[in-house]
């Protein structure tokens, strides 16, 4: 199983921006020296005291130079927020910086404010992305290409440089809505999943809509899943259950808010995401330890990871060691470390 350290670039309310890109940094080297397989890293929009990670390429491009082993992976590049030909452009430089240690998450965010922000209607978000997407493919495996679609109209053009993957960099779909699982099974493509706006019991249940996606399109072997979720780890069980505690219902109440601006969805998405949003402002911190994150002790962490692996049958796991952004650093630094040491070795 590969294990990667997932991030926000967290700058919590009176924090410095610069301040906050040198600790997340830190944390991503310390991730390499601790001996991760892999950093992940968001794409957020416009939400003052919570990140400042909006360009997440150019810090891919930053760690290029500043590690030498991790992969370093996009979790997600909202793709109907760019310009595929500049984003194609962009992607396969910093494969090539990487030296082939990119991969490149994509999905389309279930924050209308994104695309508020951007002056994009959401409505659209579904088909921007699968526009976007087969325009990305088409730069980076054919010499020259043209394209008439709905959005984006190119012809005869040849994207410059080519990734240093061939054909591509490894591509991974963030699913959250449960129509979205069979698609991307249909697609035969890799998958991203995480329990922020739905809850582990509900990703066993949509992740068999992939598998039977996957299956249905003729695809070989089977589809491949990667896991991001908060996980803490702390010495006691005390610690373990507090010392996140605070910051980790922070991120819930707050995404609950988020949801419930529409910013231009359509009636169907605002009543569903109302409903994901009603959910969460419910939701008690008993509820979070059961069914969206994984905190203990070692010894707990690797017991309940494992019971998840069985039952989603995840392949990678990205652990959001900072979940809400509110947890001091050196606390995400010694959850690392125990998770790292005592926790990764048990569940290779």
């Amino acid at each position: 199983m590969e294990f990667g350290l997932f991030t926000e670039f967290q700058c919590p309310a009176g924090m410095r921006e610069a301040a906050a890109f040198d600790e997340s940094m830190a944390q991503m080297r310390a991730a390499e020296d601790l001996g991760f397989d892999a950093v992940w890293l968001a794409e957020i929009h416009f939400q003052k005291d919570r990140s400042v990670l909006a360009s997440p390429l150019v810090v891919a491009a930053a760690l290029a130079t500043w590690t030498r082993r991790v992969k370093i992976g996009i979790a997600v590049q909202v793709l109907p927020l760019s310009h595929p030909l500049r984003l194609a452009e962009d992607v396969a430089t910093v494969d090539h910086l990487t030296k082939g240690r990119l991969e490149f998450g994509v999905g389309r965010s279930g924050l209308p404010g994104h695309y508020a922000g951007f002056n994009i209607p959401y409505t659209e978000s579904r088909e921007r992305f699968l526009e976007t997407l087969e325009i990305l493919i088409k730069a980076w495996t054919q010499e020259r290409f043209s394209h008439a679609g709905k959005h984006f109209h190119f012809h005869d053009v040849c994207v410059t440089p080519k990734p240093f993957q061939k054909p591509h960099p490894p591509l991974r779909v963030a699913a959250t809505t449960q129509e979205t699982y069979p698609l991307v099974g249909r697609m035969g493509l890799s998958l991203f999943v995480a329990p922020r706006t739905i809850s582990i019991s509900d990703l066993g249940r949509f992740v068999r809509g992939y598998h039977e996606g996957w299956t249905a399109a003729g695809h070989a072997r089977r589809g491949d899943i990667g896991l991001s979720i908060p996980v803490y780890v702390a010495p006691t069980a005390r610690r373990a259950r507090e010392e996140p505690e605070a910051s980790t219902m922070h991120f819930f109440r707050a995404i609950s808010e988020a949801l419930k601006k529409s910013d231009g969805a359509s009636v169907q998405t605002d009543e569903a995401r109302s409903a994901r949003a009603g959910r969460l402002a419910e939701l008690t911190y008993a509820d979070v330890l059961r069914e969206q994150a994984v905190f203990g002790t070692p010894e707990a962490v690797v017991d309940r990871l494992l019971e998840l692996r069985q039952a989603l049958g995840f392949s990678s796991l990205s652990a959001w060691m900072n979940p809400g952004g509110q947890i001091p650093h050196a606390r995400v630094l010694t959850s690392m470390r125990l998770f790292a040491e005592r926790v990764a070795p048990r569940l290779t």
